[in-house]
């Protein structure tokens, strides 16, 4: 098969969208290939917003450390191969399909065994490739941003050395409950014996829960505001300038290539949650400095175009988007503001639109090209009207961002908009505005 047969073989699997409860399957594939989920130290990292930036950063600075680092992620922007990411960069699609030749054969003898009434998932699949990919490159640590929720999630068959919890809110409630404390409770299942467990600031229902699965599994806790912290934080061209509190102490004049605060806290977390896989040595400033420095996260306020300015955003909750209104709001001077907005079905649609009409006046709602899940455009219409005084509805995502372009060049030079709703609708919009992904 060419790879774009093996891709859709994969994603023909049962989606990742869908929790297939139980780590049954994904351990008995790891077994099969002689557990390399363990064949070296692993930083895992959990939450509702900011788990993806956060494994950048931890990603860059053990790489500005000199070491050879494997980090898994999802869902992808736009090539799957983005998920397993090697010295920095995604594996290459001749890459990926050699994986997939090695480990399908015993894919297929665990689908055979029917653990649990289920074949394996598309992402407990994925998951199994990326421990893999590391095993065989080697890497000298492993950076495994969780899927969803944690106890659960394939990844969580490693056992991390560090244990990452960005902010917790309510997404996937479906799945994960309805409380900040049943959430909190499934993404406390990273949190196990013999590591470290490294938290962002939270809300107290989260907060008392993690505490306390940190207590029962008798692990040291870093807590941001007490153990580490953001000091400070300013604008500055292209980014801001941070000042961290970190295990040497305060540490100022760092430069992060990204907007907003909850960036600026993610970068902390970075810091803490490398600093701790060090066993509390203190990361050199210079190394620091280099590897935030050097961050780059696609599809996080990512400018795409200028004339007018078009920014994408990966934000598909209400938590998530008060943190990148609140970010443009600081780093950009949009009058007015145009949105298009994307989003899957099952998101709180009304709830996320609420928030960005905060910042814009006007809305272009759009569906997602090939996605079941994603809301039609007559859905979002709908779920926008009484939200924003400018409502209107596009068939793609193509036409929607000429709208939204028209109507900005028509409002004029300070004009801007916002591409956001979905990490897949951010990923539509970034092949068609900066072209597909280089691969080979």
């Amino acid at each position: 098969m060419g790879h774009e047969q093996i891709v859709a073989a994969l994603e023909s699997r049962w989606p990742e969208n869908r929790v297939a409860r139980g780590l049954g399957r994904i351990r008995r594939l790891v077994e099969l290939l002689g557990d390399p989920q363990r064949a070296c130290p692993v930083i895992q990292i959990a939450g509702t917003n900011g788990k993806g930036s956060t494994a950048i950063m931890v990603e860059s600075l053990l790489r500005a450390l000199g070491l050879r680092v494997g980090r898994y992620s999802s869902p992808h922007l736009q090539d799957l191969t983005e998920r397993i990411a090697i010295d920095g960069e995604p594996i290459s699609h001749q890459r990926f399909d050699e994986l997939v030749a090695d480990v399908l054969p015993l894919v297929e003898l665990v689908d055979a065994e029917r653990i649990d009434d289920t074949a394996m998932t598309f992402y407990e699949v994925m998951t199994g490739l990326a421990f893999e990919a590391f095993a065989q490159a080697p890497v000298d640590v492993a950076v495994l941003e969780v899927g969803m929720g944690g106890t659960w999630d394939a990844t969580n068959v490693a056992d991390a050395q560090v244990a990452v919890v960005c902010p917790i809110g309510l997404d996937h409630m479906q799945y994960l409950g309805h409380t900040l404390a049943e959430i909190a409770s499934e993404k406390a299942g990273i949190i196990k014996p013999g590591g470290v467990a490294v938290l962002a600031a939270q809300e107290p229902a989260a907060a008392a829960v993690l505490v306390r699965s940190a207590a029962e599994a008798g692990v040291e806790v870093w807590r941001e505001g007490v153990e580490f912290a953001l000091l400070e934080r300013s604008l500055a061209v292209g980014g801001q300038i941070l000042r961290l509190d970190t295990a040497e102490g305060p540490l100022g004049d760092l430069f992060l290539p990204l907007f907003g605060a909850h960036m600026a806290h993610n970068a902390a977390l970075a810091v803490a949650a490398v600093e701790a896989f060090l066993g509390g040595k203190p990361l050199p400033a210079d190394v620091i400095a280099e590897g935030l420095g050097q961050v780059k996260a696609p599809g996080r306020l990512e400018v795409l175009r200028r004339s007018p300015t078009i920014v994408l955003d990966t934000c598909h909750n209400p938590h998530g988007a008060k943190a990148t209104v609140d970010a443009l709001t600081e780093a950009f001077a949009f009058e007015p503001l145009i949105a298009v907005v994307a989003m899957m079905r099952d998101k709180q649609l009304r709830e996320v639109l609420e928030v960005l009409a905060g910042a814009a006046a006007s809305v272009v709602v759009t569906g997602m090209a090939g996605i079941e899940r994603a809301a039609t455009p007559d859905e979002l219409a709908q779920a926008a009207s009484g939200v924003f005084e400018r409502v209107a509805a596009r068939d793609s995502m193509a036409e929607a961002i000429d709208e939204a372009v028209r109507q900005a060049d028509e409002a004029g030079p300070t004009a801007g908009v916002l591409i956001a709703g979905s990490v897949y609708a951010a990923g539509e919009a970034r092949t068609l505005l900066a072209g597909p992904v280089a691969q080979d």
